[in-house]
């Protein structure tokens, strides 16, 4: 469905539930979503992770030095554990450091072949990237909404866009079933959500 549709609907949807929802939404232009196919998945779930709870230009910085870390060698093969203390010293946490060094080793092993994910179901996608160390469903939602372009995932762990909807509709009322009006296209809804309060994530 084209994106001006799906805003049309969302704006007759919204009217059923709250004035408030509705006049949000159709204060907002039609919004699009675009998946990135800009560099293997791998790479991009790292880079993901690496921003996590980081400001824009802190992320960017220190993916940056990331990168440089790496050289002539290819990212994937750079993320592994005896490299700990170097992708430390770029300025990533413990934490993170485990969580991309175990990416870069289920990808090695051919876990993460994007012309094998891509096949999956958002959930079966979900279920796999969900079981490396580190990476929850949240990192899941956003990989499955930005990097594949799935159009009905509502990422209820968001707080932007779970707090912006409760509050645009009703405290009462639990947000996954508000968003199971928006179907198939509730990945939208997250994103009308994020550009009211100007929250989308990076």
């Amino acid at each position: 469905m084209p994106h001006r549709a799906i805003h049309a609907r969302f704006v007759e949807t919204a009217q059923e539930l709250s004035p408030e929802l509705a006049a949000a939404i159709g204060a907002l232009q039609p919004i699009e979503l675009t998946s990135r196919k800009d560099m293997p998945f791998a790479d991009y779930l790292c880079r993901a992770i690496t921003g996590q709870q980081l400001s824009v230009a802190a992320a960017r910085t220190i993916w940056g030095r990331v990168e440089q870390s790496a050289g002539e060698t290819p990212l994937i093969e750079h993320f592994c554990h005896s490299r700990t203390d170097l992708l430390r010293s770029c300025g990533l946490s413990g934490a993170k450091t485990k969580a991309i060094c175990e990416i870069g080793a289920l990808a090695r092993e051919g876990g993460l072949k994007d012309d094998e994910l891509v096949h999956l179901s958002a959930a079966e996608r979900a279920e796999r990237i969900t079981a490396i160390w580190g990476v929850g469903q949240w990192t899941a939602d956003m990989m499955n909404m930005f990097y594949f372009g799935e159009e009905d995932i509502w990422p209820d762990g968001d707080v932007a866009a779970r707090k912006t909807l409760e509050r645009l509709t009703s405290k009462r009322r639990k947000t996954v079933r508000t968003a199971q009006r928006f179907a198939p296209h509730r990945s939208y809804l997250a994103l009308y959500m994020w550009a009211h309060v100007d929250a989308k994530p990076t």
